[in-house]
């Protein structure tokens, strides 16, 4: 996508106030001298300097380092600050200069004397490494932190590698606890309040987010995250899926020469066993990775549904409880090379393999009564006991050359995703009476068997050439997806001869045929304070469902076209604006459109429907960025329209069994604005604040007339570092999402907070880690749900608090 705001990646709370203040200098000192640019200009010429600066140990490019250019003797001619990939441009007169480059915690440099000449206008360093600031002679481990949050008008960056708390936690608890991203116990992701967002992972697709979605992701260890982008109104260049935006989990992997890795172990309470390593090692052209890591949980649940249901002339109350356990062990494991041709030109090919091995134990108690809770008619005992296993794989080829003009760049990937899934269940429930007494002939013993597999390839190619003399740009790619799967389902039901046999209708195949074949272009600009984009991305759609056993066939086939715009207004570097605009789409996905229903609660069936259409939404933003000295401010105002909104129903037969199964609303209409701000309150206490505060109008009349909600409902976080000095640390979150209207009722409220602290540990390259995720064990879904004949109420806590110590080692 194209950087239309390189000109705000100037952060100045990063660096400390010194530095601050000479950077205030330089931008004054370069306006005043481009009004008085002639005045300095030998026969009316100018050229430039050009260079990159890297840590002259590890080869990382330092970015926002300050590059003075000065003539003899000591006069300041011009200035600048490195981007993220360390390099800098410079415009000055013909002449004679010196450079003085400086960055905290480096040794300055001070270059020989260069010209600037009609003959030679532009002066390049091939090569300015900076040493590492050196004490005495003893070791000292020098090391730049990240800002937690890296602020663009398109899309925010999360540094989560350097958060405390994620520290023995997965990466569903990273996205849990951060801005505009909220997730549910249930491990389902959303973004401003929407559920329908792209997750990628290194920007492609990947089996972690495959048939059970966003809570793939519980599976995969923090550890192995390096940072997360928020992109919530993305380019052409993405694909349309994701009518709220795109969340881009970046892993980590590191390329520096030489062996480098860190190692991580934790223990936890509930039991949270957990080893993770990540290493390279570089040799001159190739750079081998590897990313471990392997963890044993046990997670308990419970939770509470009360129900009253009219069937007729009678109430029929139901009064549920629930308690279960979940034991699993995960393992991850992904490795790969890079091969450099040259530094311009990469190969890289990468390998994982996912294995997932669960048991889990549910019990659930049904109070059932007539007209009052004082008239209970009987209770029945019902226990789930599931063995599941998921092992998954990846492979991934790609190939970046990258041309002599900077921005100039082809890119092409192949991927590979195989994820298979077997859950064998085994149901068993007694009916007794009000006295206790087990009652003849309405036991059940059940089983559930449900194999699924998946298969997807995916091939992608991307270019980008800078157009003109002024930042501009064109890009241009085409993808395309083919993806298989199958769902072998089968419920059996024992009778009164001890024989299993099918129950109706819950014994077929269903396959998932899907076919997306996409082209995009985007164009850009910059004239003057002003950048432009714009972008269109066409999409071919071939989807096909198929129940086997029934012969029943769905086929789908669609183009639509996909518009973005981006433009940019830059009032100066540290304050801008930007207006923007996307067409998104939601496809029906597997889980959507798969029919079988979930038994593991009898009373409570949850299923697909093959029927459903994809939903278009239309997103505006008008978003602003301000940068102050000791930190910034990012807010956004945004408008959603979206058409034919998939959303779950709720409906209750007269004997109050329920089904949950997915539909086609007429539309939902949202508007929002949100602050995202990080300030360094004293040099020991950093602080960053996200709140959103949103109105939707739902409308689900084609449903059944009444589902029309409106909702006013708000998002606040917030995160504060104590710095004690001599490596101590404390973090503490706190999380709150307000009431919030549905088509058929309300979710509750909830509000959680996090505690962490931190010692550096064996001479600086360890760190001891101290964790209590949700200290008031105050974290559950609570929700009302309302529909013709029926009200149910719900609460549930499927994560409870956790308390880890983990200990973290850095070999570089």
């Amino acid at each position: 996508m194209i950087n239309l705001i390189s000109d705000l990646t100037l952060n100045p709370h990063l660096n400390p106030s010194k530095s601050r203040s000479k950077v205030l200098v330089l931008v004054i000192t370069s306006i005043l001298l481009l009004l008085f640019a002639p005045l300095h200009a030998q026969q009316g010429g100018k050229g430039k300097v050009t260079g990159k600066i890297t840590d002259a140990n590890s080869g990382n490019p330092l970015s926002f380092a300050t590059v003075a250019i000065y003539k003899s003797p000591e006069q300041l001619v011009e200035g600048n600050i490195t981007d993220d990939k360390g390099e800098f441009t410079i415009d000055i007169p013909f002449g004679t200069y010196y450079a003085l480059i400086e960055f905290m915690g480096f040794e300055p440099f001070k270059s020989p004397e260069f010209q600037v000449t009609k003959e030679q206008p532009v002066y390049r360093f091939e090569s300015l490494k900076l040493s590492p600031t050196m004490s005495n002679l003893s070791e000292v481990v020098v090391e730049g932190e990240k800002a937690f949050m890296e602020l663009a008008l398109d899309k925010r960056v999360f540094n989560v590698g350097e958060d405390l708390a994620n520290a023995g936690r997965t990466t569903a608890d990273i996205l849990m606890n951060l801005p505009s991203v909220s997730v549910d116990t249930e491990g389902n992701v959303s973004l401003r309040g929407s559920g329908n967002v792209r997750i990628l992972i290194d920007g492609k697709p990947s089996g972690l987010v495959s048939f059970k979605g966003s809570r793939g992701l519980q599976q995969l260890p923090a550890s192995m995250v390096e940072s997360v982008e928020v992109i919530t109104n993305p380019s052409a260049k993405y694909e349309a899926e994701g009518m709220a935006g795109v969340i881009n989990i970046i892993l980590k992997k590191d390329n520096n020469q030489g062996f480098n890795g860190s190692f991580e172990a934790t223990v936890g309470d509930p039991l949270n066993l957990g080893l993770a390593a990540n290493l390279n090692y570089r040799h001159k052209k190739i750079n081998w990775f590897v990313n471990y890591g392997l963890a044993k949980r046990r997670q308990p649940r419970n939770g509470t549904l009360f129900q009253e249901a009219f069937g007729g002339n009678t109430l029929f109350i139901s009064d549920q409880s629930t308690t279960g356990v979940v034991n699993s062990l995960n393992n991850n494991i992904r490795a790969g090379l890079d091969y450099y041709f040259n530094e311009k030109s990469i190969l890289t090919g990468s390998y994982l393999w996912r294995r997932s091995d669960a048991h889990r134990i549910t019990d659930i108690r049904y109070d059932d009564y007539i007209f009052s809770k004082d008239n209970l008619q009987s209770y029945s005992k019902r226990r789930q006991d599931e063995t599941e296993m998921e092992p998954n794989s990846e492979i991934i080829v790609s190939y970046k050359r990258s041309f002599e003009q900077k921005g100039h760049d082809f890119t092409a990937a192949f991927t590979y995703l195989d994820y298979w899934e077997n859950s064998d269940q085994l149901f068993t429930e007694d009916t007794f009476s009000p006295e206790g007494v087990i009652e003849p002939g309405q036991s059940l013993v059940q089983t559930s068997v449900n194999d699924e597999f998946e298969k997807q390839y995916l091939i992608q190619i991307d270019y980008t050439k800078p157009i003109g003399t002024g930042g501009g740009k064109f890009e241009t790619g085409l993808r395309s997806s083919f993806r298989n799967m199958e769902n072998d389902f089968t419920v059996e039901e024992k009778n009164e001869n001890g024989d299993f046999f099918p129950i109706p209708g819950l014994d077929n195949i269903f396959l998932y045929e899907e076919n997306i074949h996409a082209i995009y272009g985007i164009l850009g600009n910059k004239s003057n304070k002003f950048s432009y984009q714009g972008g269109l991305r066409t999409e071919l759609t071939d989807v096909t469902t198929t129940l086997v056993k029934t012969n029943e066939v769905n086929p789908r086939n669609y183009v639509n076209l996909f518009p973005s715009a981006h433009l940019t207004y830059n009032v100066s570097k540290e304050n801008a604006f930007q207006l923007s605009y996307s067409r998104r789409v939601r496809r029906p996905v597997y889980n959507d459109l798969s029919p079988f229903v979930t038994f593991s609660d009898a009373r409570n069936f949850f299923s697909g429907n093959p029927d459903l259409e994809p939903e278009f939404t239309d997103a505006f933003e008008l978003g602003h960025i301000k940068y102050f000295e000791k930190g910034s401010l990012f807010s956004t105002v945004y408008y959603r329209d979206t058409k034919d909104k998939i959303d779950r129903i709720r409906t209750v037969d007269n004997q109050g069994n329920a089904i949950t199964i997915t539909e086609n609303l007429n539309s939902e209409k949202a508007y929002g604005i949100e602050f995202t701000t990080d300030y360094a309150i004293f040099p020991w206490w950093k602080a960053d604040i996200n709140f959103n505060f949103f109105y939707a109008k739902i409308d689900g009349s084609n449903i059944q007339d009444d589902f029309v909600a409106t909702t006013v409902s708000w998002y606040a976080r917030q995160n504060s570092r104590f710095i004690f000095g001599k490596g101590y640390d404390i973090q503490l979150r706190a999380n709150y999402q307000a009431n919030q209207k549905t088509a058929q009722g309300e979710r509750k409220s909830i509000f959680f907070m996090d505690l962490s602290g931190s010692k550096d540990v064996l001479k600086g390259r360890g760190k001891l880690i101290l964790t209590i995720a949700d200290i008031f064990n105050s974290r559950r879904d609570r929700f009302i749900t309302e529909g013709e004949g029926f009200v149910t109420v719900g609460d549930f806590q499927n994560v409870v608090r956790q308390i880890n110590l983990t200990l973290n080692y850095r070999i570089k």
